[in-house]
C-alpha cells in the first residue's frame, strides 16, 4: 500500500498538479481502492464463512448450529475481517493527512462497538430460540433473561460509545457515571421491577407460558403466551391479546387455573334455586309413584322400609304428617340429583361429589351441584354442565317442586 502511494502521488506530481492538490487526489484514489478491498472481502468472507456454517449444520444432529444461522450470527462474525483488514490499511491511505486520522480511529472504534454488540445480540437470540425448543424450559421466561443481558449490553456498548467521543478511559466514564446512577434507577424503574418481578415469577413457579390465568384487573382471562422483561402477554378467549406488567404478577392477585389442568378434573359447583314454599312431606302414594324413578327406586323402598320401623317402635302418631320421621320431596329430590351425577359418565369418580342445600336467601333455596367433569376442555365442559342442568331443571317438576323465579309483573316494576 506504501509503494502504491508513492506511485500515484508520482504520477500525479508529473502531470503538473500541484503537490497539495495530487496529496489529496492520491489519498481519494487510495480510499477507493480500499473501499474496493474492503467490499470485495466482506462478500468473500460472508459467503465461504455462511456456506462453510451451513453445510456443517446440514451434518449436525443438534438445531443449535441451524439457529445460529437463522440469527445471522455468521453473517455478523464475517463482517469482522473487514474491519480488521482496514485498521490495518487506512493510516497509510491517510499518511499525509493526520489529522483525518482521529476521526477514521473514532468511527472505527464507534463501528467496533457496534459490530460486538450485533454479533453478542445474535448469539444470544439463538440461546433463547434454542432453549424455547427443550421441553423442560418451554414454559420458562427465557425472553426475560434474554432481554436482561441486552438491556447491559446496549448500557455497557452505549457507555463505550460515550467514552470513546469524549475521549475518555472506560473506567472513568463509569466513575462519572456512578454519580448520576440515582437518575438511571428512576428512568429504568419498571425494567428493574420486571426483571425482579420474572426472577421470582420463575423461582417461584406462580406463571409458566401456556397457563390459564385470570386477572380481572386487567381484564384479562385466557393463556399466557409469553413472558418478558416489561409485560406478560395473555391471549383471551376472545383471541384478544392483553398486556400485563410483570411486576404485576407479584403486586396484584391473579388466578392461576394450572392446578385445575394437572388435576382429574375441572369443578362443576353451580346451584338450582327453589322456592321455599313448594317443600312439604312427602304421603304414601306420593312415595309410591317416586319409586317408578329407577335411580331412586331402591333407596325409596329401604329408606320407608326404616321410617316405618322407627315410627311403629316408638308409637308415633302418623295421622299428622309432621310427627317422628318422614321423607320430603327436596331430601328425595336432592338424592335423585346425587344418584344421577354418580352415574353420569362425564364425571370424574375419584374426586369429590355431592349434592348439597346452601342457606335459604330471599331469592330462594338454593341446591348445589359439586362435582369434577373429566374432561376439562372448556367447550366440552360447558357441554356437560349444561347437560347436567338441564337434566336437574326438567326433574323438579317430578318432585313437585317449583324453580325459583321473579313474577312477571316485579321484573316491569324495575325497569
Amino acid at each position: 500500500m506504501e509503494k502504491l502511494q508513492c506511485l500515484f502521488y508520482d504520477y500525479f506530481v508529473s502531470l503538473n498538479v500541484s503537490e497539495t492538490l495530487a496529496k489529496y487526489i492520491n489519498m481519494l484514489c487510495l480510499l477507493f481502492i480500499l473501499l474496493i478491498i474492503i467490499y470485495i472481502t466482506d462478500f468473500l468472507t460472508r459467503k465461504i464463512l455462511v456456506n462453510s456454517f451451513t453445510k456443517f449444520s446440514a451434518k449436525s444432529k443438534t438445531n443449535f448450529d441451524d439457529l445460529l444461522i437463522n440469527h445471522k450470527a455468521p453473517r455478523n462474525i464475517a463482517h469482522i475481517v473487514p474491519l480488521i483488514i482496514t485498521i490495518k490499511v487506512f493510516p497509510f491511505v491517510f499518511l499525509d493527512f493526520p489529522h483525518f486520522e482521529n476521526y477514521i480511529i473514532v468511527i472505527l472504534k464507534i463501528y467496533g462497538i457496534l459490530l460486538t454488540i450485533w454479533i453478542i445480540r445474535s448469539i444470544l437470540k439463538t440461546f433463547e430460540s434454542y432453549f424455547k425448543t427443550l421441553p423442560r424450559l418451554k414454559d420458562k421466561p427465557i425472553g426475560s433473561y434474554i432481554q436482561v443481558a441486552m438491556l447491559f449490553l446496549w448500557i455497557i456498548g452505549f457507555a463505550t460509545f460515550l467514552a470513546v467521543l469524549i475521549d475518555l478511559s472506560f473506567l472513568k466514564f463509569f466513575t462519572t457515571l456512578g454519580a448520576a446512577s440515582a437518575v438511571l434507577l428512576l428512568i429504568f424503574k419498571d425494567t428493574i421491577l420486571g426483571f425482579v418481578a420474572s426472577i421470582q415469577v420463575a423461582i417461584n413457579d406462580s406463571v409458566r407460558i401456556g397457563d390459564w390465568i385470570t386477572m380481572e384487573k386487567y381484564g384479562a382471562d385466557g393463556d399466557v403466551i409469553e413472558i418478558n422483561l416489561s409485560t406478560v402477554q395473555v391471549q383471551n378467549f376472545d383471541m384478544t391479546i392483553t398486556n400485563i406488567p410483570t411486576y404485576a404478577l407479584i403486586s396484584d392477585s391473579f388466578k392461576n387455573w394450572r392446578g385445575m389442568q394437572s388435576s382429574g378434573g375441572r369443578r362443576i359447583k353451580r346451584a338450582v334455586v327453589l322456592k321455599a314454599k313448594s317443600v312439604h312431606y312427602l304421603k304414601d302414594e306420593q312415595i309410591e309413584n317416586l319409586k317408578k324413578i329407577q335411580l331412586i327406586s331402591e333407596y325409596l323402598s329401604q329408606r320407608q322400609r326404616d321410617i316405618s320401623s322407627f315410627n311403629e317402635s316408638h308409637q308415633i302418631d302418623k295421622t299428622n304428617l309432621i310427627n317422628g320421621r318422614n321423607m320430603t320431596n327436596l331430601g328425595v329430590f336432592r338424592k335423585y340429583l346425587l344418584s344421577y351425577i354418580q352415574n353420569h359418565s362425564a364425571i370424574n369418580k375419584d374426586m369429590s361429589i355431592m349434592v348439597r342445600q346452601l342457606e335459604p336467601t330471599p331469592h330462594g333455596l338454593p341446591l348445589e351441584i359439586y362435582a369434577f367433569s373429566s374432561d376439562k376442555r372448556w367447550e366440552n365442559y360447558e357441554y356437560i354442565v349444561s347437560d347436567i342442568f338441564d337434566h336437574a331443571i326438567a326433574a323438579v317438576p317430578y318432585f313437585d317442586l317449583e324453580l325459583f323465579e321473579y313474577p312477571t309483573n316485579f321484573a316491569n316494576s324495575n325497569k
